[in-house]
């Protein structure tokens, strides 16, 4: 009886481990393949955290204004540094609307601004677990080929990360009502491609009036 009863906890454990594999899909290995959420879908729930590592709790179903989600790989990429540059002449439009402005990247929360080559004022958040990103759809695994090429260039993506996973975010733009729900998406496989400021006032003004 004993030993059955602790095979039955064994299984129960086994079970709920599988279940909370199985909540998060694992990542494609090509940014190509991601599927983000698309406009009027519910948007997820997610933690991250802070610069100063205390946990950041996104509740959609609890939102009091509009968030503008703003997903950037880590200050090490150049372009990513150039489009957060570009994007101060609009964040104050942005706040105006009466939206939280909220920009994440995989970097580890300890190096979030350090890591810029920009001195910015923004909230920074680190999801250097990538739950957001996948939950939101647009987190790839990088092939080792890269990985290991982008250490020749000085980058290793484990120590900015703190984390093994070796998962981006593809760079993409969410604009989430009061309701949570998702009213504009933006997401571009080619990091090198962003929507340009000019663009992210004016279809955030049309989403949020």
């Amino acid at each position: 009886m004993r030993k059955t009863g602790m095979f039955s906890v064994w299984l129960i454990a086994a079970g709920l481990i599988m279940t909370a594999m199985a909540a998060e899909p694992r990542s494609p290995d090509d940014p190509s393949k991601v599927t983000p959420l698309a406009v009027g879908a519910h948007a997820p729930a997610f933690t991250v955290r802070e610069a100063d590592g205390k946990p950041f709790n996104f509740t959609p179903s609890k939102l009091t204004k509009p968030a503008l989600l703003i997903f950037y790989r880590g200050g090490w990429c150049p372009y990513c540094n150039a489009h957060l540059k570009e994007l101060r002449v609009v964040e104050p439009k942005l706040v105006a609307l009466g939206c939280d402005v909220l920009f994440l990247s995989t970097d580890r929360p300890e190096i979030l601004h350090s890591s810029l080559k920009e001195d910015v004022s923004y909230r920074l958040l680190s999801d250097n677990e990538v739950h957001a990103a996948r939950a939101f759809g647009i987190a790839f695994r990088m092939d080792n080929t890269t990985y290991e090429k982008y250490k020749t260039y000085g980058l290793d993506l484990e120590a900015s990360q703190g984390a093994k996973h070796h998962e981006l975010p593809v760079p993409a733009v969410f604009i989430v009502d009061r309701k949570g729900i998702v009213r504009f998406a933006h997401a571009n496989s080619d990091y090198t491609v962003r929507l340009d400021a000019a663009s992210l006032a004016a279809v955030a003004e049309s989403a949020l009036h």
